[in-house]
C-alpha cells in the first residue's frame, strides 16, 4: 500500500486522489497557486486570467504604466462598541477576564488538565425584549467555558458597562464547536497513541520527517457524539464527554483521512469506530 501513497502524493487530478496508507488515508488536494500547467500558452502555475492581469498591470491604456493599487489601513478600533456593533478586542478581553472569577478558576479544569476552565468563545449577548432597538441598550457578552473536571459547559453573561457578571448557567451534554487548543490536544493524544501509527507513517511518507507534535499539522475537527451500535463501548460516553474527530492536513501537503479515529478528550483515550 505504501507504493500507492508515493504514486499519488503531489498528483493533481479532478476532485481528489485518495491513497490508503496504514490506518489512515492521504487525500491529495490542489494547493493555492500550484494548479494548472501551461494553459492557453501561459507559464506553468499561472492561469490565463492571471497572465492577462500581469500584462495589464505592466501597461495601461496607450502603453502607459499604471500605478500600483493602494490598500488603505483599517480604521482604528475603539475600546468600546456601540449598539449591536461586534465586540471590540478590548471588550472581548475584558469580558473573559470578568467572567473567569477566582472561584471558577480554582474549581475547574482545562483540556490539558491544568487549573481553570477551557475558554471556548465570547459573543455579543442578545438584548432583552424590552431593550431591542434602543440605542442606549446595555452591551453584554456571553462568555463560554468548558470545565473538564465534570464535563460542564459554563456560560456567564457580563455587563460591559458595569463590569459585572449578571447571569451564570451550566449545562451537561451540550457540545459547542471546538477551540484551537482542544484540537491541538486531541492531535497530541492521537500522535502518542498506538492508533496514531498510520497518521505518523503517512506524515513520514509525505515529508521524510517524523511527526512528533501537533504544530506540524494544520488541524480541523468536529465534535463527535455517540451513535448506538456505531462505535466501541469506550466511546459510548461521547456527547456527555468531549469527543473529537480530527481532519489533519500536512502543512504544504495533503489531507490525512482520520475520520475513523475518535479522541475522547474527557477520558483522554483514542478509539477506532466500528465498520
Amino acid at each position: 500500500m505504501r507504493n500507492i501513497v508515493h504514486r499519488h502524493l503531489g498528483k493533481v487530478v479532478a476532485g481528489t486522489a485518495i491513497a490508503v496508507a496504514g490506518t489512515a488515508v492521504m487525500v491529495a488536494v490542489t494547493l493555492p497557486g500550484t494548479a494548472g500547467a501551461d494553459e492557453g500558452g501561459t507559464r506553468a502555475g499561472r492561469s490565463a486570467p492571471q497572465a492577462a492581469a500581469a500584462g495589464a498591470g505592466a501597461a495601461g491604456a496607450g502603453g502607459r504604466a499604471v500605478a500600483p493599487g493602494v490598500v488603505e489601513a483599517a480604521p482604528a478600533e475603539g475600546r468600546k462598541g456601540e449598539g449591536r456593533d461586534p465586540l471590540t478586542d478590548d471588550e472581548l478581553q475584558r469580558a473573559e477576564k470578568i467572567a473567569l472569577s477566582r472561584q471558577l478558576f480554582r474549581s475547574s479544569e482545562s483540556v490539558d488538565g491544568e487549573r481553570g476552565p477551557e475558554p471556548l468563545g465570547v459573543d455579543l449577548a442578545e438584548p432583552d425584549s424590552d431593550e431591542a432597538g434602543r440605542p442606549d441598550a446595555p452591551r453584554r457578552a456571553d462568555v463560554t467555558f468548558y470545565d473538564y473536571r465534570d464535563d460542564t459547559l459554563v456560560t456567564r453573561t457580563v455587563d460591559l458597562d458595569t463590569g459585572k457578571v449578571v447571569a451564570t448557567g451550566s449545562q451537561h451534554g451540550v457540545q459547542p464547536p471546538l477551540s484551537r487548543a482542544e484540537k491541538a490536544e486531541a492531535a497530541g493524544l492521537l500522535i502518542a497513541d498506538p492508533l496514531g501509527a498510520g497518521l505518523k507513517a503517512d506524515y513520514k511518507d509525505a515529508t521524510g520527517k517524523a511527526l512528533t507534535s501537533p504544530d506540524q499539522l494544520q488541524l480541523s475537527g468536529a465534535v463527535y457524539r455517540a451513535a448506538p451500535g456505531a462505535q466501541p463501548a469506550v466511546l459510548d460516553a461521547c456527547g456527555e464527554h468531549r469527543c473529537v474527530r480530527l481532519f489533519p492536513k500536512i502543512k504544504n501537503g495533503p489531507w490525512v483521512d482520520a475520520r475513523q479515529l475518535v479522541i475522547d478528550l474527557s477520558a483522554r483515550k483514542v478509539a477506532r469506530l466500528g465498520h
